[in-house]
């Protein structure tokens, strides 16, 4: 049997009611597809336990601490200071968020996103630890906030679940982000997305599902789960000219310069700088 390449799943929310009455058989599908870390993202300070408790039962499966933008008028008494102290009391959370700024559903006050928005960014600041962004009919606002928040310190992060424009995935690489494609890539209606995969450097390229939401074929319609990160990364590949096995080298290489706190395997393949 030929061993699948190595994938990292690098936002998924396992946490999830969907999940929970198999997340055994799901983790174990992963990693029989070839998918050798899963990072399950926290979306409300006030459920992290449960983002932890999943985190430290699999050995592969790491967690992040944050609100997501549709939380965000829910828990506006959330502080940097918190983020900081619950990143650093827990040896599994490896980044901050998801936050950002949601324009398309607009489930919470815009205000509300972009102060929560900047606390998370400072709190990445404060521990190195990369800044998940979820940016969503919001491109001018996010790079503005970024840029802002740049004038107090350096910080890194990823733009998650990338669907947006060409000028602000250019603008955050420049800045040094990351970029993180999720099934959307793959759909027929994302033509222009895949374009701009194309132009964007390989060694800024992450794959995630963001599951359960947003199967690729030939899955669509149906539950996501991290198992199918790989056909994601087959049109990523795809997208950027590259053999399967070379790009998985390489956006799991670039997963792990990012999240660098937690550890790759042993012998792990790299490419050339």
């Amino acid at each position: 049997m030929t061993t699948p390449p190595p994938l990292i799943d690098s936002h998924c929310h396992l946490d999830f009611d969907e999940f929970a009455s198999e997340l055994d058989d799901i983790v174990a599908r992963a990693r029989r597809a070839g998918v050798i870390r899963m990072v399950t993202i926290g979306t409300r300070v006030r459920r992290f336990d449960r983002v932890l408790a999943i985190a430290n039962r699999f050995d592969d499966v790491y967690c992040t601490v944050g609100t997501h933008p549709h939380q965000a008028g829910e828990e506006t008494d959330v502080t940097a200071d918190q983020l900081v102290a619950i990143a650093q009391a827990n040896p599994k959370v490896v980044g901050i968020g998801e936050c950002g700024l949601d324009y398309h559903y607009d489930n919470s006050p815009r205000e509300a996103q972009a102060e929560g928005f900047r606390r998370h960014i400072e709190a990445a600041r404060r521990t190195g630890l990369p800044v998940i962004v979820h940016s969503r009919a919001a491109d001018e606002d996010t790079w503005r906030i970024l840029e802002e928040c740049r004038q107090d310190g350096p910080f890194n992060g990823v733009l998650h679940c990338f669907s947006s424009g060409r000028e602000l995935a250019m603008r955050a690489v420049a800045m040094g982000f990351y970029i993180s494609l999720s099934g959307i890539v793959t759909f027929n209606k994302s033509a222009d997305l895949r374009a701009i995969v194309a132009d964007l450097p390989a060694d800024r390229l992450l794959v995630e599902t963001d599951a359960p939401f947003l199967a690729p074929p030939p899955h669509r319609g149906k539950r996501n789960e991290p198992a199918y990160v790989v056909h994601t990364h087959a049109v990523v590949a795809e997208a950027k000219g590259v053999d399967v096995a070379v790009s998985a080298v390489q956006t799991t290489q670039n997963f792990f310069r990012l999240f660098d706190k937690v550890p790759a395997p042993p012998g792990l393949a790299t490419v050339a700088a």
